[in-house]
């Protein structure tokens, strides 16, 4: 699945609009390619609010435990069963399969903080180049 149609956070996080004031959430093909395999993922449940920039889940891998941030704020009204019994999938198709959660939007409006692919793209660009610097630095 392209991610063409998807916005995304500073914090990797994706969403994809379903309808007027629901959208679909999951973590970026770059962050999951940056944390390895994906051993585990905790979600909140079902009827759970959440609010941007606030952790509302965890993703595990074999590098590192990091927090989900969330990308906009609302009411979780499904949650992805199949990614909490195989993360896996969240390596293997982090924008299609390994979605993770559901949301009724609470404020529309926060999307328009969001990046377009293009934009997060040009992120992802500043990122590498920061790294790259690092790497060059000498201790």
């Amino acid at each position: 699945m392209s991610s063409g149609d998807m916005l995304f956070d500073e914090s990797h996080m994706w969403v994809r609009l379903e309808d007027d004031d629901t959208a679909i959430m999951g973590l970026s093909d770059y962050a999951q390619d940056m944390m390895g395999e994906v051993i585990f993922v905790e979600l909140p449940e079902e009827g759970a609010a959440i609010i941007r920039g606030d952790a509302c889940g965890t993703v595990e891998s074999v590098k590192s435990v990091e927090d989900l941030l969330a990308p906009a704020s609302g009411e979780v009204v499904r949650v992805n069963e199949e990614v909490l019994d195989a993360p896996e999938m969240i390596n293997s198709d982090p924008y299609g399969e390994g979605w993770l959660i559901e949301v009724k939007l609470e404020d529309k409006s926060e999307l328009a903080g969001l990046m377009s692919e293009d934009d997060y793209d040009s992120f992802l660009d500043g990122l590498e180049g920061d790294r790259d610097e690092d790497e060059d630095e000498e201790y």
